[in-house]
């Protein structure tokens, strides 16, 4: 295996344990510690609900569209394709957008306000523990397809 070949961003995969860590302590704040329900209505639950159906929607879209790339979803191993199509085309990172919503989305529907900024302080970990480390990976990699590409398309949305 070449040095390219063995390029990877991380060792571990920090989204899904971040967002992981963010629902669990979500829930575990809102039940043992600090209550923030405050009767949100139907209206809430609803957004919520599209939340994380759209969430998981465009998870799944993304995953999708890696599978049809031939190159890994696992945030830890390095990329054999620029992906640039699908839901490429209007964010650089759908699944840790499609995971904010779920986490939030979830917190609209439970009533639960600290996932809603559990959500928050999610994305900012990911950006920071992989989406940078990923981007500086995919330069190495990609050059100037990759600058091109991220000067095309935002980093969220």
């Amino acid at each position: 295996m070449s040095p390219a070949e063995n390029d990877a961003p991380n060792r571990w995969p920090w989204p899904p344990i971040v967002y992981l860590a963010a629902i669990v302590a979500g829930f575990t704040i809102e039940r043992n510690l600090a209550p923030t329900s405050h009767g949100g209505g139907m209206a809430l639950g609803v957004l919520g609900v599209a939340m994380i159906l759209g969430g998981l929607g465009l998870d799944l879209w993304t995953a999708s569209t890696f599978s049809r790339a031939r190159t890994t979803i696992l945030p830890h191993r390095g990329a054999k394709a620029l992906v640039t199509s699908g839901p490429f085309r209007f964010s650089r990172n759908p699944i840790y957008l499609g995971n904010s919503m779920l986490v939030a989305g979830l917190g609209l529907v439970f009533d639960n306000l600290w996932l809603v900024g559990f959500a928050v302080v999610a994305a900012f970990s990911v950006q920071k523990l992989a989406i940078e480390r990923e981007e500086a990976h995919l330069a190495r990699r990609f050059g100037a397809q990759w600058q091109a590409y991220a000067a095309r398309v935002r980093r969220w949305i």
